[in-house]
C-alpha cells in the first residue's frame, strides 16, 4: 500500500515521481480541457517529460489543453504533439497509429483515458455498439499498434487503461455484446461492460507482454463532475441508484456517492503510470483505486479472470480483423 488516499492530489504523486516522469514520452488520449486526460497532462508537464502527446478527436480541443500547458512556466521545455484520434472509427484509428509511429519520439507511457459514459444506444461507424467500441474496441487497436515500436527499445513501457467502478454494472456479455441490436440497451449496463473490458485489456497486456518490460493497470479515477458525462443529466443519476439496489451491491448503496476534484481523481492515473511500486510482477495487470492497487480477492470476479481476458482478445482480434501475437 503506498501512502496515498482518495485526497491524495496528482500535484503530490507527479512531484513523487518526477524521477520516472523526467525524460519520458507520454500519450494520452482525450485530452481534452476540462477533462482527466488534460488534467493528468497539466499535472506531469511540470516534471520535464521529454514530450506530451495530445490525442483527440477534436483536433482544436487537443491545440486547447497544449496552449494550457505552454503557459505552465516549469513546461517551457517539453514538446507538445497533437494528434486527431477518432475511437470510434478503426480506420482513423489506424491513421492516428501511423502518425504516432512516424513521430520522432517513442512512446513510454500510453494512458488510454478517452470515452464516453451512458449515452444513448448508438453504433460506431464500423457497426460496434457506441460504448464497447469508443471505450474498448478503439482502444485495443490503438495500442496495438503502437505497441511494437514501443516494445522494439527493450526499455520498460506502461499501458494505463482507464476504467470506472461502473463496471460492477456488467461483465462482458460474450454472447449479445449488442444488446439484440439495442433491443435490450440499458446504457448503465453497456457502460460498465465497456469498463469490464478496459480491466480485463490490462490484464491481457500485462500476461502477455509483462516478460518484454510492460506494465500495464486499469484504474477507477473517481467520481468527478467532467464533460464525461454530458449524456446524464443531474437528476438521471438516480439511476444508477436504482441499479445498485436491483443487482444487490449494498456497500455502494450505503457509501453513497464520494465526488471527487479532477485533481484528486487524476493522482490515481499518475500513480498507474509512473509509480515504481507497480513495476513489482505481482501488480503488473492490478486494477487501482484510490491510487493503490485493489487486493484481487476484493475484486468483482468478471473484472480479473484470466480465461474471459483471452477470450475478449480473440473478439477484440475479430472486431479489428487483424491478430496481434506477442
Amino acid at each position: 500500500m503506498s501512502p496515498y488516499t482518495a485526497d491524495t492530489t496528482a500535484d503530490e504523486v507527479a512531484a513523487d515521481c518526477a524521477p520516472q516522469i523526467s525524460g519520458k514520452t507520454i500519450l494520452v488520449t482525450g485530452a481534452t480541457p476540462g477533462g482527466l486526460g488534460a488534467a493528468f497532462a497539466l499535472a506531469i508537464a511540470k516534471h520535464r517529460p521529454a514530450c506530451i502527446i495530445l490525442a483527440t478527436r477534436n483536433l482544436a480541443t487537443a491545440e486547447e489543453t497544449a496552449a494550457q500547458i505552454r503557459t505552465l512556466t516549469e513546461a517551457n521545455d517539453v514538446k507538445i504533439k497533437c494528434v486527431a484520434l477518432d475511437l470510434g472509427s478503426l480506420s482513423q484509428v489506424r491513421e492516428a497509429a501511423a502518425e504516432v509511429n512516424a513521430l520522432d519520439e517513442t512512446v513510454d507511457v500510453l494512458v488510454n483515458n478517452a470515452g464516453v459514459m451512458a449515452c444513448p444506444y448508438a453504433k460506431t461507424v464500423d457497426g460496434i455498439e457506441r460504448q464497447f467500441g469508443t471505450n474498448y474496441v478503439g482502444h485495443f487497436l490503438f495500442t496495438n499498434l503502437l505497441l511494437p515500436k514501443m516494445l522494439a527499445r527493450g526499455v520498460p513501457v506502461r499501458v494505463v487503461n482507464v476504467s470506472s467502478d461502473g463496471h460492477r454494472f456488467s461483465h462482458v456479455r460474450f454472447e449479445d455484446m449488442d444488446f439484440d441490436d439495442g433491443k435490450v440497451y440499458n446504457r448503465w449496463i453497456a457502460y460498465g461492460q465497456s469498463k469490464t473490458a478496459n480491466m480485463l485489456f490490462s490484464l491481457s497486456l500485462a500476461q502477455k507482454l509483462g516478460k518484454r518490460n510492460l506494465v500495464s493497470v486499469s484504474l477507477h479515477p473517481g467520481v468527478i463532475w467532467t464533460n464525461l458525462g454530458r449524456d446524464v443529466k443531474q437528476d438521471e443519476f438516480a439511476e444508477i441508484g436504482e441499479l445498485d439496489q436491483v443487482q444487490g451491491h449494498r456497500s455502494i448503496l450505503e457509501q453513497g456517492l464520494k465526488i471527487k476534484t479532477p485533481e484528486c481523481g487524476v493522482a490515481t492515473h499518475v500513480v498507474a503510470a509512473f509509480h515504481p511500486s507497480l513495476d513489482a510482477p505481482e501488480l503488473n495487470g492490478s486494477y487501482l483505486l484510490d491510487c493503490n492497487p485493489v487486493k484481487r480477492e476484493e475484486m468483482l470476479p468478471w473484472g480479473r479472470d484470466p480465461v474471459d481476458a483471452e477470450r475478449l482478445w480473440k473478439i477484440g482480434e475479430k472486431l479489428v480483423s487483424q491478430e496481434f501475437t506477442y
